[in-house]
């Protein structure tokens, strides 16, 4: 059984409730409904009062039965269920699961759009294209943290970019690690492809590096005697070497007055909307998620591939239950079982850590509807649309391949997204339920609203409404399509909401990974 709802739209205005699959043994209530209601699809009156995006029973299911929703298994029946009831934390379980990961047996690439559509970007020395012209200070450790902080603040007073109107803006990239761990570990590594990433990022017109000298993670290391950006623009100090703050600041200020000259001649040109590499994300999700803002989010995944782009889809734990659809979508058996290596470990790393792979969802997914990590998975992989899944990356690994593809991350959304713009994402899109409010610089990020009335409550955050599938019968397709033209405005210059608002000085998140020393 597979999912269908990136496949074809299904009519949702004015009806009570929806069924998403004909396998399903469950409706989604589309409003609230009391209990006694006769609502479409049952065959017995509402046995509970329900809110919108919350699962009701069509039919009986036994207690040990498998509870059904897209044409996928999301759980067990921990009691009898009769029809009308709702179906929720206290009926439904995960119980014991298995999948069959069928590797690269339903592939069939997309159909290339031959009139490839263009952006306004800025090209770069490496041939990769920005959506953005910052300039970063990029600091090593925690303990340049503050430096680098007060570097930007002293720009920003002596209004250092006022003669470079083509640089949008400098960015402090501080984190709290960098030190008190092991230089040569899996934690090490990630760290360094992490600062990398963003040292090499093309939404930076110009890095300035900052460490403060003694740390694990050293300068001279990430600088390694090779060009870590074509064009050059990487300069590099440690606050020991310097003279301590206040030498630190002084200089810090004439290097970013030299990389601003050299970024500012950065103008935006035409290019070819192959050169946008989209990061996918959902936080806070609800019942709605999977039928509304996901499928839409991956229709535009689709076109964007079949343009020649890139999209990532990530949150390891957050697909697990649903990645034998992603295993079956593979290129080839080598990456569907690169997947599920990366599954395996996630089940051992939660493991030696006393955790377990299915504590999500969070309290916040469970008030929206959601009730298993399987039924959570099953629609955050509809972000990923139907485009055959290209290769599998570990967390901040530069992307090498066009298409589809899956980065390794946590759920931790702000954590998977650093991830992301270390692999090269120069898009973030954000699908939420509840409401999520952050952004991610250099990266621009676009929200989307699965509810409209998340959306009206929270208009400010939001870049736009995928709500009005359910409340006005918009199609999945003409949802896609309409994000798919504002990737493309967003890409070229168009602020989001969370650019306006300012967001991105705290969501620089790198991924944790071993002993704190």
């Amino acid at each position: 059984m597979t999912t269908d709802t990136n496949k074809s739209s299904q009519k949702f205005a004015l009806r009570q409730a929806v069924k998403l699959s004909p396998a399903d043994n469950v409706v989604i209530a589309l409003q609230a409904l009391k209990a006694g209601d006769l609502v479409d699809g049952l065959s017995e009156p509402l046995r509970q009062s329900v809110t919108r995006g919350q699962k009701i029973a069509t039919s009986p299911i036994a207690t040990g039965q498998h509870v059904i929703r897209y044409g996928q298994i999301i759980g067990e029946a921990k009691s009898d269920i009769l029809p009308g009831d709702h179906v929720h934390v206290h009926n439904l379980g995960m119980g014991n699961h298995h999948q069959d990961y069928a590797h690269a047996c339903s592939n069939t690439p997309l159909e290339e759009i031959a009139s490839r559509k263009l952006f306004q970007g800025y090209v770069r020395a490496d041939g990769r294209v920005g959506t953005r012209n910052y300039i970063g200070i990029l600091t090593t450790v925690n303990c340049s943290g503050s430096v680098a902080r007060f570097i930007a603040e002293a720009a920003e007073k002596d209004g250092l970019l006022n003669g470079f109107p083509n640089v949008d803006g400098i960015v402090p990239i501080v984190h709290g690690t960098g030190c008190g761990m092991s230089g040569k570990d899996e934690g090490y590594a990630t760290l360094f492809r992490t600062l990398s990433g963003y040292a090499q990022h093309p939404n930076f017109g110009g890095i300035l590096l900052i460490g403060l000298g003694c740390e694990v993670m050293q300068v001279a290391d990430l600088v390694g005697g090779r060009p870590i950006r074509a064009d050059g623009t990487l300069r590099y100090m440690t606050i020991q070497n310097e003279g301590g703050t206040r030498r630190t600041i002084e200089r810090g200020l004439q290097e970013l007055r030299g990389i601003a000259e050299h970024a500012n001649q950065a103008a935006r040109s035409p290019a070819p909307i192959s050169e946008i590499t989209v990061g996918m994300q959902c936080g806070g999700s609800d019942g709605y998620s999977g039928i509304t803002a996901n499928p839409a989010l991956g229709f535009a995944s689709d076109l964007l591939v079949r343009h020649g782009g890139t999209t990532i889809l990530s949150e390891t734990s957050e697909i697990y239950g649903a990645e034998h659809l992603l295993t079956r979508r593979a290129e080839s058996v080598e990456v569907g079982e690169k997947l599920i290596e990366r599954v395996r470990w996630w089940e051992d790393y939660t493991s030696r850590n006393g955790g377990e792979m299915d504590n999500n969802p969070s309290p916040g997914n469970k008030r929206g509807g959601l009730t298993t990590i399987l039924e959570k998975s099953l629609g955050a992989v509809a972000k990923g649309g139907t485009a055959p899944l290209r290769d599998v990356y570990k967390f901040g690994e530069k992307i090498e391949k066009h298409g589809f593809v899956f980065m390794d991350s946590p759920g931790f959304d702000p954590c998977s997204v650093t991830g992301q713009i270390a692999s090269g994402a120069n898009l973030i899109v954000f699908t939420t339920g509840r409401g999520s409010v952050s952004g991610y610089q250099p990266t621009p990020c676009i929200k989307l609203a699965t509810n409209s009335e998340m959306y009206d409550r929270m208009a400010d955050d939001m870049d736009l409404n995928c709500g009005d599938i359910v409340t006005e019968g918009v199609s999945i397709e003409a949802k896609g399509e309409e994000l798919f033209e504002t990737l493309i405005r967003i890409a070229s210059g168009e602020k989001t909401k969370s650019e306006d608002l300012g967001f991105g000085g705290v969501e620089f998140v790198p991924w944790q990974i071993g002993a704190v020393m």
